[in-house]
C-alpha cells in the first residue's frame, strides 16, 4: 500500500532551517580551523615555492607519463599555494557563530566537550559556547 504524502508542517520546516544553519556555523568555523593549523616542519616561502615550480617545469620534459602527472598535480597544489600565501581567514567572525550555535548542536547530536577538543576546537571557545566537561 503506497504511503500518503503529506504536506510538512510550518514547525517541521522551521526546525529543519535551524538545523542546518547550526550545521552551517559548525562546519565553517571546523574547516576555518583546519585551513588554519600550523604544519609540521619548516614553513614554505614564496620563493621556496617558485624554486620548486621551476624545478617541477625542468623535470616535466624528462619524465614518464606517470610522474608527469604526479608533478602536473603538485605544480597545481603549488600555484593554488603560491595564490593563497600570505592570506587568512578572519576567524572571529566564524567563532562568534560558533560560540552561538556549538552548545544547541552538541546537544542536538549528542556530541561531547572531548570530541570537539580532539578535532581542535580550543578550550576557552567550548567555554565561551557553554560546552563543559562533563558534557
Amino acid at each position: 500500500m503506497p504511503r500518503k504524502n503529506t504536506p510538512m508542517t510550518s514547525e517541521h520546516k522551521a526546525a529543519l532551517a535551524k538545523g542546518r544553519a547550526l550545521g552551517k556555523s559548525v562546519r565553517d568555523y571546523l574547516e576555518a580551523l583546519d585551513q588554519n593549523k600550523p604544519k609540521r616542519g619548516r614553513k614554505r616561502t614564496a620563493d621556496s615555492v617558485k624554486k620548486r615550480l621551476e624545478a617541477i617545469e625542468v623535470a616535466l620534459s624528462g619524465a614518464s607519463a606517470i610522474k608527469r602527472l604526479e608533478l602536473v598535480q603538485e605544480r597545481r597544489d603549488l600555484t593554488v599555494e603560491l595564490a593563497t600565501m600570505g592570506t587568512s581567514v578572519d576567524i572571529s567572525g566564524l567563532e562568534k557563530g560558533f560560540v552561538r550555535d556549538a552548545k544547541a548542536y552538541s546537544e542536538s547530536k549528542g556530541i561531547t566537550y572531548a570530541s570537539w577538543r580532539e578535532v581542535g576546537v580550543p578550550a576557552d571557545v567550548l567555554k565561551k559556547a557553554g560546552i563543559a566537561r562533563s558534557a
